[in-house]
């Protein structure tokens, strides 16, 4: 039931789904529990968590879907579990380990992030049925909160400190943040057909992917997330620069 599924009418039940319930439950849980671990210090341990509570996140909607157990107590659970899972954890993680130093302004960085990711999950839970599927709009919190907690998990792992790590660290929460909120459009990856044929050589590049995140966790995941992240302002610029070039070759020929 994460924010990869699309806007759908449910009708509250009496009861709840089990299966569906039982992987928000453990999204929820890994959220919690890299809250904990980064107040204990173990900062890798938090990222891996979030992580987790991705993939459990996907697995609610997914399961819901093929079992057609989608229900009005599934959706608003999720959203509470994500708020958890994709807000409130990477915002402790990032302030506990970085923002805390600095003061009232650091706390204050983290909250930006947390209102960002509750800004968007209501944005997304009120969503007209008719939008463009193919894009998000606003980068989604599960792809945000990835960039964040790897940012940390990077500079925990290679023992990166001082004032500048923590003021870089406090200025991508706010962007991470401001990226949520807008209006700009992040390619939802809804139109990719798993159940078409496709060449054998595509196959090869999810097995280097994975091959190459099993080598360098921490590395590979922060680019892949922080690429998706900037993308959407990256294309959207793009957009906008087509746009006037149309308008302006239409100007000339009227």
């Amino acid at each position: 039931m994460g924010q990869d599924q699309e806007p759908i009418k449910l009708v509250q039940t009496r009861g709840i789904y089990l299966l569906p319930n039982l992987f928000t439950t453990a999204a929820l849980f890994a959220g919690f529990y890299a809250i904990v671990a980064a107040m204990k210090g173990y900062f890798d341990t938090a990222a891996i968590a979030v992580f987790v509570a991705m993939i459990a996140d996907t697995l609610d909607g997914r399961v819901a879907r093929m079992t057609n157990t989608q229900t009005a107590f599934g959706a608003q659970y999720d959203s509470l579990s994500d708020m958890v899972a994709f807000g409130i954890a990477p915002a402790l993680v990032v302030y506990s380990f970085a923002l805390v130093h600095l003061g009232k302004l650091g706390w204050l960085a983290a909250f930006l992030y947390v209102a960002g990711t509750a800004l968007r999950l209501a944005r997304f839970n009120t969503q007209p049925h008719d939008y463009d599927k193919r894009y998000f709009q606003g980068l989604p919190s599960t792809s945000a909160a990835p960039v964040i907690v790897t940012a940390v998990w990077l500079s925990y792992e290679y023992d990166l400190d001082g004032m500048f790590i923590v003021i870089m660290l406090a200025l991508l929460s706010i962007l991470i943040a401001a990226f949520m909120v807008s209006n700009i459009r992040y390619y939802s990856f809804k139109q990719i057909d798993l159940k078409g044929k496709v060449p054998f050589i595509v196959l090869i590049i999810p097995i280097l992917v994975i091959t190459a995140i099993t080598l360098e966790p921490a590395e590979m995941l922060f680019g892949i997330f922080f690429l998706y992240a900037f993308s959407g302002p990256v294309v959207t610029l793009w957009q906008l620069k087509k746009m006037r070039k149309q308008k302006g070759k239409k100007f000339l020929k009227s």
